[in-house]
């Protein structure tokens, strides 16, 4: 067995004796009771409840351009970081939830428009990754592209959905202390600025 190129056991490995829906709304929550192989055992450990919360798939871009050699970050108000010691206004890649039927690439472009009022065209992936599989199902998908920046930021987001975004052009050589600040708090930022890092 080769643990780089897959895990030790699968889901043929966890047996599900129940599922019941808690909460419905943006997110989902579900309580499961369940029992999981023991490494390196054919036993079972005992039966354990856990509680699941769904989230929709999620993507998100790192936009940058080489030419005036700036990255585009986006800063609003998150509900999550709302007990944050330093500000619930967070900087993040551009991102959003993948519609029903929607491809993450779709996605980002969609998101694009509406974030910052840019139009990319080749979209590079750099990561699918669960941000917190700990107890939530969303999987992100991660995304960089090269693209013209506009000269200046500015205000974005659909107001009907409540989004009050501002877009940062923020300088390749600010880079390296805004990730050393501890000021990025979002997973997906710092590994797409870790990518952009090795590239330039």
């Amino acid at each position: 067995m080769n643990i780089v190129q897959h895990a030790t056991y699968n889901k043929q490995d966890v047996e599900i004796q129940s599922r019941e829906m808690l909460f419905r709304g943006f997110i989902q929550v579900e309580k499961v009771s369940l029992r999981h192989r023991l490494f390196h055992q054919t036993a079972f450990i005992p039966t354990i409840q856990r509680e699941l919360i769904h989230r929709p798939e999620a993507a998100g871009v790192l936009l940058y351009d080489d030419v005036q050699r700036k990255f585009a970050l986006i800063e609003q108000f998150r509900i999550g970081a709302l007990d944050d010691t330093a500000s619930p206004w967070q900087l993040e890649i551009i991102a959003g939830v993948l519609d029903s039927d929607e491809s993450p690439e779709s996605c980002v472009r969609r998101e694009c428009l509406e974030e910052s009022g840019c139009e990319i065209q080749e979209l590079q992936h750099v990561f699918s990754f669960y941000p917190s599989a700990g107890a939530c199902s969303e999987l992100f998908h991660l995304f960089v592209a090269h693209t013209q920046l506009p000269q200046h930021g500015g205000i974005f987001g659909v107001s009907n959905e409540g989004e009050n975004i501002q877009l940062h052009l923020i300088d390749y050589h600010e880079l390296t202390p805004l990730l050393s600040s501890g000021r990025l708090r979002n997973a997906a930022v710092i590994m797409a600025l870790q990518w952009l890092q090795q590239h330039i």
